[in-house]
């Protein structure tokens, strides 16, 4: 018991919410990995690969939960980088070589394995961020300078990531601003960015749409974004269910939604999904759909709890922070990692036009199982730091309650003064003051 202390050391709570999202992935990636199995021929190769994964990511909370959070401030450093060399790397050789997964270059090889820099990206800049607030605040708030620094990353490696992941640099930047507000940059600049960026999008779109079907650089995916748009906001639902027509378009949202509607309160069971035959990627982006039809609604809306209980959790530590960087960056991480979920969440029941973004600590992957292990152990490393501040906390508490009940004897015979006098009393006075006490 002693040794699972040492080792499993933070908050409890997150370590909860992480094992069972671990737990669920492994349940659910095995189910969902029909398709996988079938290709390679063997039963057990996807979910072997997928549970070595999933331990070297517990190995990665465990080690960067033992660092102490203020090294955390040193990652950007290098991180920052080299996450902007591999992102310009891998779209440059998407164009050059035309080396493309579903149309976008967003993976790149190493020594075998699958690797995407957008995952690095997104660790860098917000830590980042959490670390230019920090460091840039006064009475009033945050400095005009750690707005401008921000947004000169932000829009550096949210402009590399947008060609190919228009989802994940959207998303990015949402969290970045939201940190922006919750580290009290100035509304009215908020405002004016806000304010900008939508001026831009519809100038960009408008300019897009006259523009449609012409091969512009760098623009190739954005009939792929018009299509999903359009889907999403296209109202066609047949009137019954014999007029419902599946199409290679509309393929993935059509098995979503009838994994989603025909599942109940407890689910058709553990590997009983039938959807998972025909969804594509149904152990990735569509996973949440594959858990609805399997455990039904109450466990499936126990997940949505789930990520909104490592929020709060994260808020909580967040609180108890006598230092702004890691609270900042604990709220950051969170909020990255809750967003994504709820909008993978949103995609699979239809409330959100489809995107790329896996479920976190969930989906099947491998550059993100990483990345999410280490968000989680750098929020138990601050939560081990608020720990021993609480200990301190409560350790001067008790010595200041021990003091208080002992009285001070001064003088003699029967003449006993206490440390709570007033200060108008001269021996308090006396007591009180070194230079009279001499």
């Amino acid at each position: 018991m002693d040794l699972l202390r040492n080792i499993f050391k933070g908050d409890k709570g997150i370590w909860i919410i992480f094992l069972f999202l671990c737990l669920i992935s492994v349940v659910e990636v095995f189910s969902a990995s029909a398709s996988l199995t079938y290709k390679s021929g063997d039963h057990w190769a996807p979910i072997t690969q997928h549970i070595i994964l999933l331990s070297i990511g517990v190995v990665i909370v465990v080690l960067v939960h033992n660092i102490s959070y203020k090294w955390f401030q040193v990652f950007p450093v290098f991180l920052l980088p080299l996450s902007v060399f591999l992102l310009g790397f891998v779209t440059l050789m998407g164009f050059i070589t035309g080396d493309r997964v579903g149309g976008a270059a967003r993976f790149m090889s190493f020594m075998g394995l699958s690797f995407q820099p957008s995952e690095l990206a997104k660790m860098a800049v917000i830590i980042a961020t959490a670390f230019i607030l920090s460091k840039n605040q006064n009475e009033k708030g945050a400095t005009s300078q750690a707005f401008k620094y921000i947004l000169w990353i932000t829009l550096v490696v949210c402009g590399l990531i947008f060609p190919e992941n228009f989802s994940t640099a959207a998303l990015l930047f949402g969290v970045v601003f939201l940190m922006m507000f919750i580290g009290r940059v100035a509304a009215k600049k908020l405002l004016l960015l806000g304010g900008s960026i939508v001026g831009l999008a519809i100038l960009g779109v408008s300019f897009l749409i006259l523009t449609k079907n012409s091969d512009i650089p760098f623009l190739h995916r954005f009939d792929t974004w018009t299509a999903r748009i359009e889907r999403f906001f296209q109202d066609d639902t047949p009137a019954s269910a014999a007029e419902f027509k599946i199409s290679d378009k509309n393929a993935q949202v059509a098995h979503a939604r009838i994994a989603v509607a025909t599942s109940n309160v407890l689910g058709k069971g553990p590997g009983n999904s039938v959807q998972r035959d025909f969804l594509s990627l149904a152990f990735s982006d569509f996973i949440y759909a594959i858990i609805i039809e399997e455990l039904g609604l109450l466990p499936a809306g126990g997940v949505v709890l789930l990520y909104i209980w490592l929020l709060v959790r994260a808020g909580r530590i967040a609180r108890k922070c006598d230092r702004t960087f890691p609270a900042f960056l604990v709220i950051g991480i969170a909020l990255l990692l809750v967003t994504q979920a709820l909008f993978n969440m949103m995609v699979a029941v239809g409330l959100a036009p489809v995107t790329g973004q896996p479920l976190p600590l969930v989906s099947k992957g491998g550059t993100s199982i990483f990345i999410n292990c280490a968000y989680i152990g750098m929020i138990l490393s601050v939560s081990r730091y608020t720990a021993k501040l609480d200990e301190e906390n409560a350790i001067l508490e008790a010595q200041r309650l021990h003091d208080e009940q002992i009285p001070m004897e001064i003088g003699t015979g029967s003449e006993t003064f206490s440390d709570a006098q007033t200060a108008e009393d001269p021996t308090s006075k006396i007591l009180n003051s070194d230079e009279e006490f001499k």
